[in-house]
């Protein structure tokens, strides 16, 4: 009963029971943390180009290029039991085909924001290593340009996009983009704890307890151009009514 092997198992079994419930208790206690995030995103440019997308599509087809501004505040999803952030933009349209199916979705642009603990992680061997290691002069190195040093100085979480190109180009499984109307691009994310579950995007106007869901986060509504032809800066989509060019993308006014 007091064996060497039993002893070892209980103290085991108590260091497990002791780890399970703190896990559960951070897990918990950012629930009691306010999240206000909000967005605001703008079409800049788009055009639909008919071809190969990808170096290995079997088939051409029609593909759009969209350029936005995104600028985000997704600091209030940083907590201490945040590891990373995966965000992403989607461009939304209704379905082609029957006006009752689910909108299609097609990622244009996404990226990993990495908390400062993920990317600067403190633990005994970094201190110990830091107290030991002596200390050398920093190399000297060029200056970095000012839009390095604004994406340095931006605090996880802050996002400032301006005139970005996409990841991704846009298809559809018709093969046919030219001419769909009704175009949103949407903001999403997804927190990944060190414990406990994911969470995902919130819309607008929804809140649970003192999580908010996001403010803003979404584009004007706009209509693909015509096959062929670039499409405009923004001054059209802000523009009423419909623009006079053919390659414009005209907004949907609602």
């Amino acid at each position: 009963m007091h064996s060497a092997l039993v002893r070892v198992q209980n103290v085991f079994g108590f260091f497990t029971t002791v780890a399970f419930c703190t896990a559960i208790i951070v897990a918990l206690s950012v629930t009691v943390i306010p999240q206000a995030p909000s967005a605001s995103i703008e079409l800049r440019n788009v055009q639909v180009v008919k071809g190969r997308p990808h170096y290995h599509s079997p088939k051409k087809e029609e593909y759009a290029h969209i350029r936005f501004d995104l600028d985000a505040d997704l600091t209030s999803l940083f907590n201490w039991n945040t590891k990373q952030l995966f965000v992403w933009i989607s461009a939304t349209y209704p379905s082609r085909k029957n006006a009752s199916e689910p909108p299609s979705q097609a990622i244009i642009w996404d990226a990993i924001i990495n908390s400062e603990s993920q990317t600067n992680p403190s633990t005994p061997f970094t201190l110990y290593s830091y107290l030991t290691t002596p200390s050398k002069p920093p190399p000297k190195t060029r200056r970095p340009s000012k839009s390095k040093q604004a994406e340095v100085e931006l605090a996880p979480g802050l996002i400032k996009l301006k005139n970005s190109k996409p990841k991704y180009q846009i298809t559809d499984i018709s093969g046919q983009l030219a001419g769909t109307a009704n175009v949103t691009l949407e903001l999403g994310w997804n927190v990944q704890p060190w414990v406990g579950a994911l969470t995902w995007t919130m819309a607008e106007g929804s809140s649970w307890g003192r999580w908010k869901g996001i403010k803003g986060g979404r584009s004007k509504a706009f209509d693909m151009p015509p096959l062929k032809v670039k499409g405009v800066n923004q001054e059209a989509v802000k523009g009423s009514g419909r623009p006079e060019k053919a390659a414009e993308a005209s907004p949907v006014l609602k």
